[in-house]
């Protein structure tokens, strides 16, 4: 796909987090430490199921790519965003605008299926143990990422071709910090019909789709807890169920939040703050919430620790 703009605009001004010159720099030194913790932490537990054959399962495979996922997503905004703290202009170019576009809706996209595809493995491993081997045999799970990464490199695609079509004529400021699709849609002179379709469409489906896989995968799973006879089994049922239901919880919550439109003055702000939440801080808690309480990844880390004292 060629970046060819019928537009008269070849940059966008980024409007950023805020107008006030005191707070960029502190800004620019607490994102900077969040996107750090955000790469160390998904690398480090990458590192870890890569290094633990204990942990070559389903779970931590696709454990796995979510991590890998975050660290793209952040790495696709962040970077710019931080440069834009310290700039004296914050501009983007059109192709790197609709580049950001392009590879912000691919990781978001792929995340929600790879979190659909983490919650149907929790309803096999608990509703049907006995079939786990084969209904999430290598093949089964790569095959589900495969399709994660396809759907949302289609989804993107989608996205970006529908933007490029826009015309920008002399507006070019982005009141946010990131290329997104509404940001844009309020910038242009052209009719954007077609493109609200197909953004109500595109996200639609991937929404209803992976949340629905989502709520009816732990709803079997709670029916199927409901009948256990013990408390044990329920107690452990649960806490394999419990980082999934935090991460999903977290990831549409504020996404629901940002995109929800409230009537009132101050919802440009408040839409800045949920999305930075979204796209800054789910990411990076996403390791702590898979590693805490988590048995099999502590596990892991003294093996490491044995290694390298030994």
């Amino acid at each position: 796909m060629t970046m060819e703009n019928a537009s008269s605009v070849s940059e966008f001004i980024l409007m950023g987090l805020t107008d006030q010159p005191k707070l960029q720099l502190p800004l620019f030194f607490l994102f900077l430490l969040n996107y750090l913790v955000t790469v160390v932490g998904n690398l480090y537990l990458m590192i870890l199921v890569c290094l633990n054959s204990h942990l070559h399962t389903p779970m931590y495979f696709y454990l796995f790519n979510l991590s890998f996922i975050d660290i793209c997503y952040s790495s696709v905004f962040t970077p710019k965003m931080l440069i834009n703290f310290i700039a004296d202009r914050n501009v983007i170019s059109y192709r790197g605008c609709m580049s950001q576009l392009f590879f912000f809706c691919f990781f978001v996209n792929s995340e929600c299926y790879v979190l659909t595809a983490m919650g149907y493995d929790r309803y096999v491993a608990i509703c049907k143990p006995l079939l786990y081997t084969t209904a999430m045999s290598r093949q089964v799970c790569s095959l589900l990422m495969s399709a994660s990464y396809v759907m949302g490199f289609a989804g993107a695609m989608v996205h970006t071709g529908c933007m490029m079509r826009l015309i920008f004529c002399d507006s070019n400021v982005i009141n946010d910090y990131l290329c997104d699709i509404f940001p844009l849609l309020q910038l242009s002179c052209s009719s954007t019909y077609v493109n609200e379709i197909v953004v109500s469409a595109v996200v639609g489906t991937v929404v209803i789709l992976s949340s629905l896989i989502i709520f009816v995968s732990y709803a079997l799973i709670l029916f199927n807890i409901c009948h256990m006879p013990s408390s044990k089994g329920w107690s452990k049922a649960l806490s394999t169920c419990g980082s999934h239901i935090t991460t999903v919880s977290l990831f549409y919550g504020f996404a629901l939040l940002t995109h929800v439109r409230l009537p009132s003055s101050g919802f440009v702000e408040q839409g800045k703050f949920y999305t930075v939440f979204s796209t800054n801080v789910v990411p990076m808690l996403n390791p702590l919430i898979y590693s805490l309480r988590n048995k099999d990844v502590k596990i892991a880390v003294k093996k490491i620790l044995k290694r390298i004292t030994n």
